[in-house]
């Protein structure tokens, strides 16, 4: 057998009108498809990203929170300490200004002091209930 140059019925091209044209079109749907794929991933990440970003920042405004209120208690305590302190002080030149005025004579002039020491620890005193007031 001698090989034929004739081609053969199986070599012979086909007219392929139809799949030509559903070749494009397949195509393009193909990339649609994959377009369509990728905005809608990019949407859930991002939406992703928000929730673990909100996290996050809640996370992060409740420890300031706790920390400034940690900080304001700690304030408060202090001029609660010093209140006492200064009303303590209060309560002890009054005992010594009764005292004083029951033993004043001409000659001395103790009393006038103790006075304006006792007017300067009241206004001492009205500041740090400002003090106070502000700080609730």
């Amino acid at each position: 057998m001698q090989p034929s140059l004739e081609p053969q019925p199986s070599d012979v091209p086909r007219s392929r009108t139809k799949d030509k044209k559903a070749s494009p079109l397949w195509f393009l749907l193909f990339w649609i498809v994959m377009i369509g794929v990728g905005v809608a991933a990019t949407y859930f990440y991002s939406q992703h990203m928000k929730a673990n970003m909100i996290k996050q920042l809640e996370t992060q405004t409740a420890q300031q929170i706790a920390a400034v209120q940690q900080s304001y208690e700690e304030q408060l305590k202090q001029m609660n300490s010093k209140l006492d302190e200064m009303q303590s002080k209060i309560q002890s030149f009054n005992e010594l200004l009764t005292f004083t005025k029951d033993n004043a004579s001409n000659k001395t002039d103790n009393s006038n002091k103790l006075y304006t020491q006792l007017n300067d620890v009241k206004k001492q005193l009205d500041e740090l209930k400002k003090k106070m007031d502000l700080l609730k």
